[in-house]
């Protein structure tokens, strides 16, 4: 197009603009309507944008909740293997203790073998005593366990407790024990000894009052 014809064109234009107003407001309609379009393509845009960022948003949680439940069946796995490996333990543990407790039983009476002959006992001959009180009668307690060493010997029932250190209570709950022993056999206790490693001070001394024997290596102060 001719440079001058464009000229022309543009001052007409410029003119009605400025003389008409009806043409001025139809133009003005015309670029904002376009504007419109714009922005309405634009916003479009930006909503697929986000539809598609909310998409790999789901499928992001999706995958999350996926591992969540895989950990969880996991967890649940682990907890159950950790409680079947707890029981055994336990069950081994508790067989170990009462080997270890029988064996360092056995290990304390022949370290004062000497000092037990002297007194008629065989630490050989000394048997464990285990009485489980089904119905109570015996202890006033039904299900209580009475647990203790004993020898009997030329008419004699010997009750011994063996410990490595002997303390108090394991002196104050002797008597206890030698009267649910003399209900559960039927006859009298006629001597109660401790033989321990190690005694307290206060547990030797109570057990002088009780007129319980007591054979050790050392008393504790």
């Amino acid at each position: 197009m001719d440079l001058s014809l464009m000229q022309s064109l543009k001052e007409e234009i410029i003119e009605l603009l400025e003389k008409d107003k009806e043409f001025r407001y139809a133009v003005a309609g015309l670029i904002g309507y376009k504007e419109l379009l714009d922005r309405i393509a634009s916003l479009e845009e930006g909503q697929q944008r986000l539809e598609e960022r909310i998409i790999s948003l789901e499928e992001r949680i999706l995958a999350l909740e996926e591992r969540i439940v895989k950990l969880e069946e996991g967890q649940q796995r682990l907890e159950e293997e950790f409680r079947k490996l707890a029981a055994r333990v336990e069950v081994t543990i508790g067989s170990m203790g009462r080997r270890w407790g029988s064996d360092l039983e056995m290990m304390v009476l022949e370290l004062f073998r000497e000092l037990l002959e002297d007194r008629g006992i065989e630490p050989g001959q000394v048997r464990k005593f285990r009485f489980k009180d089904e119905s109570g009668e015996v202890t006033g307690v039904k299900g209580r366990i009475v647990d203790v060493d004993v020898l009997v010997k030329d008419s004699k029932l010997y009750v011994i407790e063996v410990k490595s250190r002997a303390e108090l209570d394991h002196v104050e709950y002797l008597p206890e024990k030698v009267r649910f022993v003399e209900n559960i056999m039927g006859r009298r206790v006629d001597d109660v000894i401790v033989v321990a490693v190690n005694v307290d001070k206060e547990a030797y001394e109570r057990a002088k009052e009780l007129g319980i024997h007591v054979i050790c290596g050392h008393v504790l102060e």
